[in-house]
């Protein structure tokens, strides 16, 4: 069989299983005609920060951007890879109210140095879909922090 070059020997048996598992799992729409597939409800999706992971080296969070609801005004002290899981363009606005676009290409990785000192910015997705990254922000490197 085709399979047994694919799966190894010890799953063998198993993976019908699993597949049989997972479509038993999986709802299904019987609406609409064949081939027809319904428009993702992008304002479904909520902006915000998923914690995934963090260490004394770098802290780890996944970005939801959604359209028209903003990030509220923030900054990083450090510096940061920007990972684009689904990719758009973003509108960084300062509290100084400078703007700038910032356009993340979907399975992209960007490098960003931490913030200047003081400056606060939001970040807002214009687009139709959401916009969804992974951060992986370095720890003890880059601007001391803001001094109270």
């Amino acid at each position: 069989m085709m399979h047994d070059r694919i799966v190894p020997a010890a799953l063998r048996g198993f993976v019908p299983a699993a597949v049989l598992v997972l479509a038993a799992a999986v709802p299904v729409s019987g609406c609409g005609q064949a081939g027809e597939r319904a428009a993702p409800d992008a304002e479904a999706a909520t902006t915000g920060r998923t914690p995934q992971f963090e260490n004394e080296h770098v802290q780890v969070w996944k970005s939801v951007i959604a359209p028209n609801q903003p990030l509220e005004m923030h900054r990083h002290d450090s510096p940061r890879a920007i990972i684009a899981l689904k990719g758009g363009t973003l509108t960084v606005v300062s509290d100084a109210g400078v703007r700038r676009d910032m356009t993340w290409e979907t399975g992209r990785a960007y490098w960003l140095d931490a913030d200047p000192p003081g400056e606060l910015h939001g970040d807002v997705n214009r687009g139709s879909e959401p916009v969804e990254v992974i951060v992986v922000q370095l720890k003890g490197v880059g601007s001391a922090p803001d001094a109270p």
